[in-house]
């Protein structure tokens, strides 16, 4: 009986050791391929922030058609709201544009 004893108690002691080797080399392992993946996505953060386009420039508001500003200052004029002055100072900044 005291040997069968000894010989689980090795074999304890073996599958033990065994198992805490494992588990440690499976750490190391992990941590390492942690920090590749780590790295590899800086690196990766790093060419996408270099490689990204600007962004468009806003669109410029539509302008109204040079005839119809035209027409709406003629009318303000008729109705008496603009005065010869304005009106041509407003005249000469549409077409001047």
């Amino acid at each position: 009986m005291p040997g069968l004893i000894r010989g689980v108690a090795r074999t304890a002691v073996i599958a033990g050791t065994a198992t805490a080797v494992s588990n440690r080399v499976s750490r190391r392992q992990g941590n390492r391929w942690a920090q590749q993946e780590d790295a590899q996505y800086a690196q990766q953060q790093a060419y996408e922030q270099q490689q990204a386009p600007p962004p468009p420039p806003p669109a410029a508001a539509p302008q109204k058609d040079t005839v119809t500003q035209l027409k709406e200052l003629a009318d303000l004029k008729s109705q008496g709201i603009l005065t010869d002055e304005e009106f041509q100072a407003q005249k000469t900044k549409i077409l001047g544009s």
